[in-house]
């Protein structure tokens, strides 16, 4: 009986564009053309554009399968649910199959036209990822404000050093996005698990546009995030709890062998009880933020011990 044929891969495409869904129909028109007029300028047809469809609450899934028709390699990954801007990039770029991959957000803050100009930085440095940075913070005082706290907080209590004000886009070889994939983190912050890969990355400049209509990233998933990213990427918080125990420890001590002196010296019964109550208090803080610290880091545990994957695929149309 003669054998089968051994199967043919596909060829991969030059690149490939990932972006995620949610809440983006209104940018979708727009963004579609802007990334087809983009790659074609490096690849001329030989590209995909890889959609994630993160639990969309609006017809985004719907219009994007619609223009499978019109938008040659046009590839649409339908997650079972929300699962996160992060666990959706992943996602895409699981599926992504391209030499080089592109990434960026469907809101048009950044324009798809500044993915080339990343690109052709990439193919000259040798680099295997350039991403792109603010120089100054868009929104008001508070946005620039607690961005620029996070930053600041985020590198000094990590260990892997986090490029400030990083974006969303970015270009990225194949040998890097295969190392990424391979981390197996389950708590997800993209921005650190890309710097701790290493390789040669890039940083280049980008100007960013205010979104139209109200952001998705709400304060409480900017604070989450924060969580996530000093967790997943230091156990300084940890190891501060130490000394920080032992100096409330040795200030309560050494006041209350001031206290009992005082009592047997000068018979003051009641003196400083109101700062004792105060230094108690304070003990207490100190004491319930460690178990609160605790229980992040246990919890990050539980979640990586559990090894339940970070997305799920419903469909995917290729």
């Amino acid at each position: 009986m003669p054998s089968s044929p051994p199967t043919v891969e596909a060829a991969r495409p030059a690149i490939s564009l990932v972006a995620t869904l949610y809440r983006s129909r209104a940018f979708l028109p727009r963004f579609l053309d802007e990334c087809q007029a983009a790659l074609r300028s490096r690849a001329g047809d030989d590209f995909e554009i890889v959609l994630v469809n993160d639990g969309s609450p609006d017809d985004s899934l719907a219009y994007a399968l619609s223009r499978r028709a019109d938008v040659p390699g046009l590839v649409v990954v339908d997650l079972s649910r929300n699962f996160g801007h992060h666990a959706a990039i992943q996602a895409g770029l699981s599926v992504a199959r391209g030499e080089h991959v592109w990434l960026i957000d469907a809101d048009l803050e950044v324009a798809p036209a500044v993915l080339p100009e990343l690109h052709d930085k990439l193919l000259s440095s040798g680099a295997d990822l350039v991403f792109g940075y603010q120089e100054r913070r868009k929104g008001g005082w508070f946005e620039q404000a607690s961005g620029a706290l996070f930053w600041r907080l985020l590198n000094r209590l990590s260990d892997t050093a986090v490029p400030e004000n990083v974006l969303t886009e970015r270009v990225m070889s194949r040998r890097f996005v295969q190392s990424l994939l391979s981390l197996g983190d389950r708590s997800l912050f993209l921005g650190g698990m890309m710097s701790w890969t290493g390789y040669l990355q890039i940083g280049m400049p980008i100007a960013k546009s205010q979104r139209e209509g109200a952001s998705t990233y709400t304060l409480a998933k900017r604070l989450q995030l924060m969580t996530t990213a000093v967790s997943s990427f230091s156990a300084k918080p940890l190891t501060a709890m130490f000394p920080a125990g032992l100096t409330i420890t040795l200030l309560a001590f050494g006041y209350a062998l001031y206290l009992v002196l005082r009592k047997l010296i000068w018979g003051d019964a009641l003196l400083g009880f109101t700062s004792l109550m105060a230094l108690g208090a304070l003990s207490l803080g100190v004491l319930t933020t460690g178990l609160g610290l605790l229980g992040i880091y246990l919890g990050k545990v539980y979640t990586q011990v559990q090894a339940r994957p970070t997305f799920i695929i419903r469909d995917l149309h290729r």
